[in-house]
């Protein structure tokens, strides 16, 4: 007997619910239709930000689709759904501290280039 692994609860899920949407007239090609309809569509997801746009289609159908995917592969909604994750996890504690010891001025390198335009150390009370 095989098993099945078991289905996993999502952590975070996101829905057209979550989002605002926008309807406007597109440009371009297309026609009269185009035109005359606001088929031409906005995703915006409230809590990040993240944006999404569509006119690529007649069909608004077709463009709230496309602009909710473009919005949830956009690299702002990827970061929140990091960020979102790690929160909900009980981990972003964590995180956070290791991002402030690793930000502490002992562990940065900062160099500039002189007059020379050779690359010197920087070192004016970064201590």
């Amino acid at each position: 007997m095989s098993k099945e692994p078991k289905e996993r609860k999502p952590i975070i899920s996101v829905t057209a619910k979550d989002c605002d949407w926008d309807y406007y007239r597109g440009t371009g090609s297309g026609g009269q239709k185009k035109n005359k309809t606001s088929s031409a569509v906005r995703c915006t997801h409230k809590d990040s930000g993240a944006v999404g746009q569509a006119e690529d289609t007649r069909s608004q159908f077709q463009n709230r689709k496309l602009a909710f995917r473009r919005m949830a592969e956009s690299k702002k909604f990827q970061g929140w759904i990091k960020i979102e994750t790690s929160r909900r996890l009980g981990i972003e504690d964590q995180i956070q501290k290791e991002v402030e010891r690793d930000m502490h001025p002992s562990n940065i390198k900062v160099e500039m280039k002189d007059k020379n335009n050779k690359w010197i150390k920087y070192e004016d009370d970064l201590k």
